[in-house]
This record gives structure tokens, sequence and C-alpha cells, in this order.
């Protein structure tokens, strides 16, 4: 089940409303990302309470652990991970992108060697959507390749990128009859492929549309290409797809990021960077990032953010996050984890409540300066 009604618009941009099976989610919206059926170091009752209302799971890990007939004794990933709301999972074709020379794609799919204890493994877009009929997510991705943007240093050429962007057009259909076969009562979306070359995005979104989806996603950026080629596909993309379909946004990115993607018409989005760069000293704030492991900050009284409403701000001083980080204390990434996705999440709904106010130019604009301002 997915309903999808925007609201109000403000250019490109888009304030929306999705309905699944288990809830309701406003967007634009980030989606905190739960890899092996965990947020790392965040508690479920906290990602509830900064008010995420959609998470992620990863197809590939959770097939590999704790495997299907764990996942099947639960029911799904749900009841397994103690979350009631929305989750999306990610087909695998990221994962898969990864593994680089150790994995072998042909028309039928992906074979690889687990990673975990060594097992021969063959991933195609049916086991994908068997995989994810089994996780019940309410929203499944297709199975696809993604295109690397180089290889060995070479970026890939307009001919390979298209070879590619065409076999996952193939690999969208298969995941269609799949899905549809296994009487997937869930979402189902496509995502658009073609790198860094705008008509072979085009031919993809195309293409794509023609299956008449319940929503769309726009893959294969954030994959070591520079940024300004990943702000130009991102600009061009989202509107080009059907306007009465989600867009999702994959794997990006930044806080700057994420405003100018729902400027360019995305509505969904995730990231690993809040939960990663918490683990590694690296807080966002709404006047620029903050590296609290520097020694300016050992007798700090004042919280991260002073604007910021997270548990963390609320309870603790720069100075108690500092020394907890500088001991290795397991306290800190995951207060620095609670704030960094709280600060994520409540900046798409300050996002939407500009776009409902017809503001989000102007908040865009002030947004841009307060980060450039620095902590």
């Amino acid at each position: 089940m997915l309903e999808f009604t925007v609201l109000s618009t403000e250019g490109l941009a888009r304030r929306g409303r999705l309905v699944l099976n288990r809830g309701t989610v406003e967007t634009p919206v980030f989606m905190p990302v739960g890899t092996y059926g965990s947020v790392k170091g965040v508690m479920p009752d906290s990602l509830e309470a900064m008010g995420a209302e959609i998470i992620l799971g990863n197809t590939f890990h959770l097939w590999l652990r704790p495997g299907l007939d764990v996942l099947r004794t639960f029911g799904g990933l749900h009841r397994f991970e103690g979350w009631t709301r929305p989750i999306l999972t990610d087909s695998g074709g990221f994962q898969v992108w990864s593994l680089g020379a150790n994995a072998k794609v042909s028309e039928q799919g992906v074979a690889f060697q687990s990673p975990v204890n060594g097992d021969k493994l063959l991933l195609t877009p049916e086991v994908s959507m068997q995989i994810q009929r089994v996780l019940d997510s309410d929203v499944v991705m297709q199975f696809d390749e993604c295109t690397a943007w180089q290889k060995d240093g070479v970026v890939a050429a307009e001919a390979e990128v298209r070879r590619s962007m065409e076999m996952s057009l193939r690999w969208a259909r298969r995941s269609q009859d799949e899905f549809a076969r296994l009487e997937n009562p869930n979402a189902l979306f496509g995502i658009v492929q073609g790198g860094m070359f705008e008509t072979l995005r085009e031919a993809s979104v195309e293409a794509l549309a023609a299956l008449d989806l319940p929503g769309y996603a726009i893959g294969g950026v954030s994959v070591g290409e520079p940024k300004e080629e990943m702000r130009r596909i991102v600009g061009h993309t989202p509107h080009r797809l059907p306007a009465a379909k989600p867009r999702y946004l994959m794997g990006v990115g930044t806080p700057e990021d994420l405003v100018e993607g729902v400027a360019a018409g995305v509505d969904m989005f995730d990231c690993v960077m809040p939960t990663r760069n918490a683990r590694n000293g690296h807080l966002f704030t709404r006047f620029g990032d903050l590296r609290i492991r520097n020694a300016r900050y050992k007798q700090d009284e004042s919280p991260l953010d002073p604007t910021c409403g997270c548990a963390t701000c609320a309870r603790f001083s720069r100075a108690y996050l500092h020394h907890l980080d500088r001991c290795g204390e397991m306290l800190a990434p995951m207060l620095a984890s609670v704030h960094n996705l709280h600060f994520y999440v409540d900046l798409m709904r300050r996002v939407r409540e500009a776009l409902q106010g017809q503001r989000f130019a102007a908040f865009a604009a002030q947004f841009r300066l307060d980060r450039q301002r620095g902590v």
C-alpha cells in the first residue's frame, strides 16, 4: 500500500504526505539508516522521540546475518528490531557494487562470496524481492546495478554506463514481476541510473515511468564523483520523474545537500553521514560543523547547539562530550548520534514548515548563511 499526496509546492520543492502500511510519513523526510536492523547506537525510543517516521534496513546484510530463517521466525524486520513505524529496505545493489572485483555481474544477477562465511551466493532481482518479502519492509527497492563513476582511476565511458543502466531497467521489470508474483502488499520503488550523463538519466526515467511503479529513486550518485557533478545530476533529474509519485535521493548527503535536493524536487533522503560522523566526533549544528575532539571544547559549558532541542543538547555540555570522546567512552558516539540524527530530522521538519508557509526560498538562503557563520 502507498498513497502519496502533494500538499503544497514552491518552485520545484514539494511538501507532501506518504501513507504506507505501517504509518504516515510527512515529506520532505530524512530516513535514518539502520543497515543491520539497528540505527547504530540509538534506541528506537530515541528515534521516535526525535520525530523519525521511517528508517532503513539493508537487504544484502540482513540476508547474510541474521538470515531469513531468523527473520521469518519474527514475521519480518519490524518485530525483530522493535520498530513499529515504516521501514524502507535497499535492494542490495549498492552493497554488491561495493564488493568491487569480488563480485561477478551478469544478466542473471551478481555472484559473489559471502564476506561473512565464504559461501558462494547469487543475488538476482528475484532473490532480492524474495528477501524483501520476508523482511516485510513498507518500501521495497528494485534490484539494480549501481554504476561506478570511475574504475581504476578511469571515468566510466558513456557506452559502459548505458549498458549498466539498460540492464538495471531489465532488472526493474524482473523485480516488478517477482514482486507481483509474491503478492507483496507493500510498495516497490524503481531506481533511476545513468551515471553523470543527462541523456541516459532521461532514458532511465522514461522507461521506469512506463512501469507505473508506486515511487522512484535516484541512484548512482555520491559514489565518488566530484560534488559539482552530483549537484548537476540532482538538479537535472528529480522534476522529470512522475509528479504524483514520491522521489527518493539515495545516499545523500550533507545538510546543504538535503536543502538543495528539496529545491530540486526530492521528497525522501537517507545517508549514513549523521551516525558515521558522530562516531568520529564530527557534529552538525545550525551554525556550522563542530569537531568535539578539539582542545578548545575542554572547558566549554555550552551545549553543542543552543538552538537544538535534542536530548543531548538539553542535558550535556561540549566539555562533557569532549571528555567522553577523549576517554573512548561508548556514550560519546551514542550522544553524538542522537544529536546528529535529531539535527537532520529537525532540519526536514523546518523545511516542511517553510514549504507550508511558502517561504522555503527565504529559509534556504538563511540556512546557508547560518551554516557558513561557524560555531
